[in-house]
């Protein structure tokens, strides 16, 4: 998300001079306040990744209480798709938020999340 700060949250100094001496108005921006794209769904991610840490205990469990193998995997399954569901998701709000800031900025930012968002769907597509 791209705002134009202004009043007493606004940092002090928006305008640059270069070295023309003309002034230019820099665009502040979530990502710039350290605010990733998961913020706004922190508490559901939370508790997504407490529902899938429950599914590996359970795997936890069932392995101390000698239950079938092919149960096991059944389970196993399960809380790798829970993960991978999870990751897709971040990676959608990472597109939305971070990379889509960076093409607000333009510049070499915009190549660097290019190659780090694909780079990281390569990782996700080898498991």
């Amino acid at each position: 998300m791209t705002t134009t700060e202004t009043g007493a949250d606004a940092p002090a100094s928006p305008d640059t001079t270069d070295a023309t001496g003309a002034t230019e108005t820099v665009t502040v921006t979530d990502h710039d306040r350290g605010v990733h794209g998961y913020h706004e769904q922190k508490h559901e991610h939370l508790k997504r990744l407490r529902r899938i840490e429950g599914q590996i205990r359970g795997l936890q469990r069932m392995v101390d209480e000698d239950v079938y193998c092919i149960d096991i995997l059944t389970q196993v399954s399960a809380s790798t798709k829970a993960l991978q569901s999870f990751a897709l998701q971040l990676l959608e709000e990472h597109l939305r938020h971070c990379v889509a800031d960076a093409a607000v900025k333009g510049g070499d930012e915009v190549d660097a999340k290019v190659k780090e968002a694909t780079q990281a769907i390569a990782r996700m597509m080898r498991t």
